[in-house]
């Protein structure tokens, strides 16, 4: 049940009648002579001061098991990994900003290819992508995986553009080769990088270098280039394996290259550089 408060100046104001039905609602029995007001005014605010600290207490008290809960609610239960995304064959898992482990693609496994990595050494291995994500969750929630020895800043910043980079060009259903960016015809459509925190855009066959604000503004950028007028995508197949390509892209890397032999015929002797040499003795066949 809940009480009025009483300030002092009310009280003075109660005759002893009401004073005493006031302190009997509140349960309050005063000491000393109950035949002055002053007595009961005395009792009254004595009491409601107590209560007062009695409440504040408690509220003090049940902040400190709130927090108390919380505290133990997040380690029992930290907050979720952030993985970045390298590449399909590479992720990276972190808490806050450290790396805790990776899970990488072996090609040379029959049946069991992810591996879980930490300090480049094999924890656990599986034959499908989650169950290497749970082994890291469940080992990481119970503090059995081991500690991860932080890499250089430069590597884990490197592997943060990549996968920026990786996971915009996967927006735009563009590919990442090793000489650059191209789009679903083969067509090269330049470069995107970031330097020392400046991310810049090269676009198509250029060299030219410039500034963009963001990786979403360089690839916006590649996307709006004009592939009208672009070089045949001879030099995108040399980078795909060959049991990717299909009959007729077989047929146009090997007609490119007859052709490439040719222009180099027609070079002088001292024009020839030794890569051209090893290419004119190298059969080909049309």
């Amino acid at each position: 049940m809940t009480h009025p408060t009483y300030t002092q100046q009310a009280l003075c104001r109660y005759n002893l009648p009401r004073l005493k039905r006031t302190a009997a609602e509140l349960g309050v029995t005063p000491t000393g002579d109950k035949t002055q007001r002053q007595t009961w005014v005395n009792a009254i605010i004595t009491h409601q001061s107590a209560q007062l600290q009695k409440v504040d207490n408690q509220a003090l008290a049940q902040a400190e098991l709130d927090h108390y809960i919380a505290t133990q609610a997040q380690a029992v239960a930290p907050e979720p990994l952030r993985i970045v995304e390298i590449s399909f064959s590479y992720h990276e898992y972190y808490a806050d900003d450290k790396l805790i482990a990776s899970i990488s693609h072996d090609d040379n496994h029959l049946t069991q290819r992810w591996v879980v990595m930490v300090n480049d050494k094999e924890l656990f291995r599986a034959n499908i992508l989650m169950r290497c994500h749970r082994f890291i969750c469940t080992h990481y929630k119970d503090g059995t995986l081991p500690v991860q020895e932080q890499l250089a800043t430069l590597c884990t910043t490197e592997n943060q553009i990549m996968a920026h980079i990786f996971n915009e060009c996967q927006n735009y259903g563009f590919k990442i080769l090793d000489n650059g960016i191209y789009n679903n015809n083969g067509v090269k459509l330049g470069q995107v990088g970031c330097t020392d925190g400046n991310w810049w855009v090269i676009q198509g066959y250029s060299s030219q270098q410039q500034y963009s604000n963001s990786v979403f503004d360089a690839m916006r950028s590649l996307s709006m280039v004009d592939t009208s007028l672009a070089e045949p995508a001879d030099e995108y197949l040399q980078y795909r394996p060959l049991e990717q390509l299909s009959s007729n892209e077989l047929q146009q890397l090997l007609s490119a290259e007859v052709a490439n032999c040719e222009q180099l015929l027609n070079l002088s002797f001292e024009q020839l550089t030794a890569q051209n040499w090893q290419r004119l003795r190298e059969p080909v066949t049309a």
